[in-house]
């Protein structure tokens, strides 16, 4: 076998292999629902959980100024908004802690931490 059909043979063993891990990994770490951006109150997606399909200009008590870790689950399509944007105040008021783009999980974020009130979905960031 020559040395060019030999790295050939090598390189398409690894992208079979790859693909493979690929197609076993799951689409995301978070339980977050299909559609959904969800909040946990501890990082890596720990502890209490609350999950949206739309906008909230009120979070509720267990979770407001309890974020610590944040999943973009949404559809997205042409038209559709399917960013999260995040706020420190009610009625998306206040400055904006963290922003999600679509498929998006966030494990942990200092300067996000505990800072939300309230989000919506957006076109972009």
């Amino acid at each position: 076998m020559t040395v060019s059909r030999l790295l050939t043979s090598a390189a398409a063993a690894l992208l079979a292999l790859t693909g493979s891990l690929a197609a076993a990994t799951p689409a995301g770490a978070a339980d977050c629902p299909s559609g959904n951006f969800c909040a946990w109150e501890h990082a890596n997606f720990e502890g209490q959980r609350a999950n949206w399909h739309g906008d909230d200009g009120w979070w509720e008590s267990h979770i407001a100024d309890a974020d610590s870790s944040w999943a973009n689950h949404g559809i997205a399509g042409p038209g559709i908004p399917a960013y999260v944007q995040v706020y420190s105040s009610a009625h998306q008021g206040g400055h904006m802690t963290i922003c999600l783009a679509p498929g998006q999980e966030v494990a942990y974020n200092g300067a996000a931490n505990d800072s939300g009130d309230s989000h919506t979905w957006a076109m972009s960031c």
